[in-house]
């Protein structure tokens, strides 16, 4: 059996260029993984309203994504282990905003707006 090596190529640069975008498997590897984490509507729900509200409690999250608070902790969790959002401690309470300026402009490239925008 011939190994895909002994394919003659149709246009020997067009194989050699295709062939260099895969060199960084991190890279695509990592987008991967990014694009996992937004398949998920509850996330991605979450994100923008992340990107719309920086500085929420989880609560006041909870009940603008209509889920728990347990679910929506767990998410952040998630999303927070992976640099996307960051929170920080109000007295008892734990405020969340993006973390991810990738992630903050590929928000803005699905239609996520800022408060005020609208106006």
């Amino acid at each position: 059996m011939a190994s895909v090596n002994d394919v003659p190529a149709i246009d020997p640069h067009k194989r050699a260029e295709a062939t260099a975008a895969l060199r960084d498997d991190h890279t695509i590897d990592a987008w991967a993984r990014r694009f996992a984490l937004l398949s998920d509507p509850n996330r991605l729900r979450l994100l923008f309203c992340l990107h719309r509200a920086p500085g929420i409690a989880v609560s006041d999250l909870a009940v603008a994504v209509g889920m728990s608070d347990t679910s929506v902790s767990h998410a952040l969790r998630l999303l927070r282990s992976n640099g996307w959002v960051r929170s920080e401690r109000s007295g008892r309470t734990v405020l969340y905003s993006l973390d991810d300026d990738t992630i903050h402009d590929m928000l803005h490239r699905l239609g996520a707006t800022h408060a005020g925008d609208d106006a």
